[in-house]
């Protein structure tokens, strides 16, 4: 950047930054709580700028009689700017005095962009935070109402199951006499029907006897009945049996000519599938057979095809040009013009 610079832009880019720099120094001196009396005006300064001064240092009184007022936040953010602003441009004074260059400028702005970056950073988490801290407070009211209509519930309910205690201890003596008494009663009503139904089972056991006699009587007589039963049974049972032999021997008979029959059967329809096996071979080479002919005769009719396309655009590519058999001799110039032409569209 300092070969950009001619000697005479540098000179004056300095001589303004040095008026910057008075006219801040001026602004040091005319603040509110700067005392008047010992403003000086720097030996370096020019005739003009002296000038300046002089005249900003009359207006800068006036503002301070009529600006009294001003909060002292404002006021310490304005030295604070002013004094950033200074001393900014006397390290710049410093660097275009000695390189040229402004390289100061840059870092200071940069440097001052991350401090005003991590302010407003910080700015925005304390408004959240307090944005946070009101929301938690007006919970914690809320909360506090709840519990304390909560509490009320409670000493409600107390009171409520209290009276219900008090009525429960009263019914339930009330009961417990009339438990004992109904107890008293029913054990005399137990014993009544107890020794009624010791006579009813007695009774019931007079009968079992009798039944029990009769049971065994029947079991004799059912034994007699089961074996003279059991006996034609054996009868009947050898009688079957002979001739289920006698059906087992015919049946094995038919099987035996049924497996002889089977086994023939069997073999013609290996002797069939074998000739279907044969027959469908002979088929599926048929068919590949086709398909292959088919692929060759329509290759070669693409082929052919794109044979006659290439010599079709092969002709006319030499009609086109010119060429060979085609081949004419020059024309006109005015043709030759309008054929340029036609090629230029």
């Amino acid at each position: 950047m300092a070969e950009q610079w001619s000697s005479v832009e540098r000179l004056r880019l300095i001589a303004v930054l040095q008026d910057c720099e008075d006219q801040l120094a001026v602004l040091e001196n005319i603040m509110p709580n700067t005392s008047m009396g010992h403003l000086e005006v720097d030996s370096t300064c020019t005739a003009h700028s002296s000038m300046m001064w002089e005249q900003r240092k009359k207006a800068a009184q006036q503002c301070q009689a009529e600006g009294a007022g001003v909060p002292s936040d404002s006021l310490a953010q304005v030295e604070y700017d002013r004094n950033f602003v200074a001393e900014v441009i006397t390290n710049l004074l410093k660097e275009l005095r000695v390189t040229g260059t402004f390289h100061t400028l840059l870092s200071t702005i940069e440097e001052e962009k991350e401090r005003k970056a991590r302010i407003r950073d910080f700015i925005l988490r304390e408004e959240e935070g307090r944005r946070r801290t009101k929301t938690l407070q007006r919970e914690l009211v809320d909360i506090r109402k709840e519990k304390v209509v909560e509490l009320q519930r409670c000493d409600e309910m107390i009171a409520h199951l209290k009276d219900q205690l008090q009525e429960t201890k009263a019914r339930t003596e009330l009961e417990m006499k009339y438990v004992s008494r109904s107890s008293e009663l029913q054990v005399y009503q137990e014993q009544k029907l107890n020794s009624m139904k010791e006579k009813e089972l007695e009774a019931e056991l007079m009968r079992m006897q009798q039944k029990l006699e009769e049971e065994r009587c029947s079991h004799i007589e059912m034994e007699r009945f089961l074996k003279e039963d059991q006996s034609a049974l054996e009868e009947k049972l050898e009688m079957w049996m002979e001739r289920y032999e006698k059906d087992m021997e015919d049946k094995q008979q038919e099987l035996n000519t049924m497996k002889n029959n089977r086994a023939s059967t069997l073999a013609q329809l290996q002797e069939l599938a074998k000739q279907y096996r044969e027959s469908e071979q002979v088929v599926i080479a048929d068919r590949v057979e086709k398909e292959n002919l088919r692929r060759e005769r329509e290759k070669e009719d693409m082929e052919w095809a794109a044979a006659i396309k290439v010599q079709s655009w092969w002709r006319g590519s030499m009609v086109r040009q010119g060429l060979g058999p085609f081949k004419t001799g020059k024309k006109p110039k005015a043709k030759e013009g309008k054929k340029g032409k036609k090629k230029k569209k």
